[in-house]
Parts: C-alpha cells; sequence; structure tokens
C-alpha cells in the first residue's frame, strides 16, 4: 500500500482497530513525513521521516537507501538500518544500525550472534 497525501492516511488511521492498532497485511509506504497517532504493524514499512507510537515490522526502510529518522516508544523489527533512530525500547531479530546517533532506553536482540551499533558516535542507553 502507498499512501501519497495526508488524506489517504487519515483514512487508513480511521480504521485502526479497537486497541488502536494499524494493521496491514501487506507492505506501507508513506511518500512523506508524517506522524500517526496510532501503533502500526506491517510486513515492511518505507517512510522520509515517520513518528509513531509503536512499529511492528519486518523490515523498516525509509528515503533512498534505508532510513533517515525513526520516532517510536516501540521498535519491533526483524532489521533495521538508519540514520538516526530515537526509542525508548528497540528490540530487533539481527542487527540494529544507526549511522549518525542511536539513543533509546534499552536494546537487545532476538539471536544469539545479533548485534547493534552506531558508526558516528557510542549508542546513548538513558
Amino acid at each position: 500500500m502507498i499512501i501519497t497525501t495526508q488524506q489517504e492516511l487519515d483514512d487508513l488511521i480511521a480504521k485502526a482497530d479497537e486497541s488502536n492498532t494499524i494493521v496491514l497485511d501487506e507492505d506501507l509506504e508513506i511518500t512523506f513525513n508524517c506522524e500517526i497517532p496510532c501503533n502500526i504493524k506491517a510486513r515492511d514499512i518505507k517512510a522520509w521521516k515517520i513518528k509513531v507510537k509503536n512499529i511492528t515490522a519486518h523490515n523498516i526502510k525509509t528515503d533512498k537507501i534505508d532510513a533517515i529518522n525513526i520516532k517510536a516508544d516501540k521498535i519491533d523489527a526483524y532489521d533495521i538500518i538508519a540514520c538516526n533512530i530515537k526509542a525508548k525500547n528497540i528490540k530487533y531479530h539481527a542487527f540494529c544500525i544507526a549511522y549518525e546517533s542511536l539513543k533509546c532506553n534499552s536494546i537487545s536482540g532476538i539471536r544469539e550472534n545479533s548485534f547493534h551499533k552506531c558508526l558516528d558516535q557510542e549508542i546513548e542507553i538513558r
């Protein structure tokens, strides 16, 4: 599903279930910066900048290659690649890589050999 306007996004948000979650059995691509006042669960999420309470996805990717900014209370994903990640709690399957900054309260991988790294500075655990 590709969302190109705020109206299309508003229509999708209106369909959130009783737990205030948008549940999609497909990929979600948002082609503009947005703030979503509910949770999202989709196979893959692709967006330029997305601000949301909770994200559950196999992959979170945005912009040209991967992500620019992800802001969330909870990120639950298989793999995360971003320039900047700011979240309370991050749980991932295999790897979580930030280019510029990675700030969170907790971060953990599911696999025994999973890893997380910020390339330009130390990970800030608050």
